[in-house]
């Protein structure tokens, strides 16, 4: 039996002309979109909205408008809407106040991060305690499908701690896994040969930092970038130490890199273990360190969704639609 539908009024300060334009959007843009993902139906009249729809869907509506208008100084872009919208939906943390969350609860400090170009926060509740746990404990895992941040908030973390003299370098590394292909022989010194494996690393840096503190960072050896390979019989005091694409870690090398950790410094894996490019009969260090890990005072971890996806819409959908096909991901290929 389908539930009754109630009709709201929900009224907004009708002083700012200018705030309720860019909440509606071009043309009520917005508003529409707003319906289409929260089964409402909206009606306008100055700063007045009729909602209409199942009770729990019009609440919804009416805490969401009031978290844009609070956004709405200026023009609300695309991808703030797709979020708002991602974070009010039925599957996802209820929003209470403003989007993004300024903190993971009522009464904390919101988490800052200052970079070069611009502060970055949290944009899903995900994201926000991903931040805290990373600036609160010495270990932090970060599992979850492509596009959620992972990588590039343990970076902006890493770079905002050397920038405060939190830490005297930051060390980048990744296994140097193909993708499901065999690239073959790549000409060029070993430098060239393993740099296409860490580019990803060098682009989140180059937006956080620019290209010429990087270029000066790496010189001093402040910043140091280096295939996972590399890292055994090292101890790595006061460091930012980030291991990126961990669900291409073996066994032993997840063992190998957890046990470089010295001290002053803060580790962060992040990986995605529906994405595994081992060998078949090569199991993930990373799917089995969640297992063995996950009680281990002081190792924290944020597991993402397909809610927490910051790139294009059609990411988050795909990562769902490939989760319903595969509910269990593999520990190898």
């Amino acid at each position: 039996m389908p539930k009754p539908t109630v009709i709201r009024r929900h009224e907004l300060p009708a002083d700012d002309n200018r705030r309720l334009a860019h909440l509606c959007g071009p043309l009520d843009a917005h508003l529409r979109s707003i319906e289409a993902a929260l089964q409402v139906t909206l009606a306008r009249r100055e700063a007045s909205f009729r909602i209409e729809g199942q009770r729990e869907a019009v609440e919804r509506t009416a805490r969401l408008l009031d978290s844009l208008y609070e956004r709405a100084r200026g023009p609300i872009g695309e991808q703030t809407l797709e979020l708002a919208l991602r974070q009010a939906q039925p599957t996802s943390a209820p929003a209470a106040g403003p989007w993004p969350p300024a903190g993971a609860t009522e009464g904390q400090a919101p988490v800052v991060l200052h970079t070069r170009h611009a502060d970055l926060a949290g944009r899903t509740a995900n994201q926000t305690q991903y931040l805290r746990q990373i600036l609160g404990h010495d270990m932090t895992f970060g599992i979850g499908p492509a596009g959620t941040g992972k990588t590039f908030l343990a970076v902006a973390c890493a770079v905002d701690a050397l920038e405060r003299q939190g830490v005297q370098r930051i060390v980048l590394t990744r296994p140097a896994v193909e993708a499901g292909e065999r690239l073959g022989f790549l000409p060029g010194d070993l430098e060239q040969k393993v740099d296409p494996y860490l580019r990803p690393l060098y682009d989140a840096l180059y937006d956080l930092m620019g290209f010429d503190r990087v270029v000066k960072a790496l010189e001093r050896q402040q910043i140091e970038i280096a295939p996972l390979a590399f890292m055994r019989g090292r101890t790595l005091s006061h460091a930012s130490v980030i291991l990126d694409e961990a669900q291409n870690t073996t066994r032993e090398q997840m063992k190998m890199f957890l046990t470089r950790i010295g001290f002053g410094s803060k580790c962060v894996v992040t990986g995605d273990t529906s994405q595994v490019d081992l060998p078949a009969g090569h199991p993930s260090g990373l799917v089995e360190a969640q297992d063995i890990l996950q009680r281990v005072p002081g190792i924290a971890f944020t597991h993402f969704g397909a809610q927490d996806v910051v790139r294009h819409p059609l990411v988050a959908r795909i990562v769902d639609a490939y989760d319903r096909q595969r509910p269990a991901p593999p520990a190898g290929r």
